[in-house]
């Protein structure tokens, strides 16, 4: 008995790295570092897998990238004119439109307050947003309903109507402006709710278009659902189709504001002098006889292009997306 015990004492005791529970914890480990270094491998092929090889340019590409160049030069030039300018004295800029200000012609800041002052900016910019937003609202409010309307109505009167807008696109404003004005004042729409109407009667060929061409891209299946669900048409609509018609309705928004903003001619024909919007402000600068404030121009025509370029700005990646979407029906 005293032999057992004594060769139980003295048998060696199993290495803890020999054990079968260690051997298992290095077999889930292994297993895990397998898996990690696949799900990595797999990452890594779904990232490169869009990746194009780096194609050297060839002279046609080369041309193209000159034409580029010069068409954005073309449009960044005039810009950057009007800017400096804006600086300048008004005898400068008539004497030397194209020069840098220096010291003798950098006026600063003066062409901005002069000009604030003579056209009463604050009062026309306010209204120019006014007419802008609300245009835009309606605008998207209701041609993206009129749109939803003929694309999923297919009756003989939808297709006529969706035909009438597509006409309207390719009317001037000309042919319709004196007639348009004439109706305007007898129905009273010649202020600033009336000519909110008028911009959605004249913006709406467009918009429509663009709606409907998205909407046949949206699957019938989901309104139905959302229908046995217990949607109406007007939920169904505005919980299910007018946020999948964001992209549109963005690109909708950049167009037309950028239109409303800076047109002259219609609320020239509408509005009274005493509602004037900015652009009509600014031609208030040219004085009798000719005369031109051009400096103060220059500097009004800063302050007016500033909240449109932050506008499209911020909404330009929406535009392409907006355009094509719906061109492919599926």
């Amino acid at each position: 008995m005293a032999d057992l015990n004594k060769k139980q004492w003295t048998t060696e005791p199993v290495s803890p790295v020999d054990s079968p529970e260690w051997r298992q914890f290095l077999a889930g480990a292994a297993k895990d570092m397998n898996r990690k270094q696949l799900k990595a491998e797999l990452d890594a092929k779904q990232t490169t897998k869009g990746a194009k090889p780096k194609v050297p340019m060839t002279g046609k590409d080369w041309v193209k990238f000159a034409i580029l160049v010069i068409i954005s030069i073309a449009f960044i030039v005039p810009i950057l004119l009007v800017l400096m300018n804006s600086f300048k004295s008004t005898i400068s800029v008539s004497n030397e439109p194209f020069a840098f200000p220096s010291g003798d012609t950098f006026v600063g800041f003066d062409n901005y307050k002069n000009g604030i002052d003579k056209i009463d900016f604050f009062p026309a910019f306010f209204r120019s947003i006014f007419v802008t937003v609300f245009s835009v609202a309606f605008l998207i409010l209701c041609t993206s309903m009129c749109a939803w309307f003929i694309v999923r109505v297919k009756t003989w009167y939808t297709k006529l109507m969706y035909l009438l807008f597509a006409f309207s696109m390719i009317v001037p404003f000309q042919m319709v402006m004196y007639p348009m004005s004439f109706v305007a004042n007898q129905l009273h729409l010649d202020n600033m709710i009336g000519i909110v109407v008028i911009y959605l009667g004249f913006g709406a060929g467009l918009a429509v278009f663009m709606f409907a061409g998205f909407i046949k891209s949206v699957p019938l299946e989901i309104e139905e659902a959302a229908m046995i669900d217990g949607c109406g048409p007007i939920r169904t609509f505005f919980t299910i189709d007018f946020p999948i018609l964001r992209p549109s309705a963005i690109t909708v928004a950049i167009l037309n504001a950028m239109w409303i903003w800076n047109d002259y001619l219609l609320p020239t024909l509408i509005l009274s002098n005493q509602e004037r919007t900015l652009p009509m402000a600014i031609q208030y600068l040219r004085g009798g006889y000719g005369s031109i404030d051009m400096a103060a121009m220059m500097a009004m025509l800063v302050l007016a292009i500033i909240p449109i370029i932050i506008f499209y700005f911020s909404c330009q990646k929406y535009i392409i997306k907006g355009v094509v979407a719906g061109a492919v029906k599926g």
